[in-house]
């Protein structure tokens, strides 16, 4: 039986990957009222927590 934590973990990563990539080569893509990089900090917390996801499932399998 597949664990939840997986395809979780790799539809987060995926995400994380993907914003992190925004927030790198797209720094003027930002919230209007902030001069954060909203999309690098959020794909860096998206991505810790998939991986976190993913190594809970690969620990289990073990």
């Amino acid at each position: 039986m597949l664990d939840l934590r997986t395809p979780a973990g790799l539809f987060f990563s995926m995400l994380g990957v993907i914003l992190l990539a925004l927030g790198i080569f797209s720094p003027g893509l930002r919230a209007a009222l902030t001069d954060v990089n909203v999309n690098l900090y959020c794909g860096i917390a998206i991505l810790l927590f998939g991986a976190v996801m993913l190594v809970l499932a690969y620990r289990k399998r073990l």
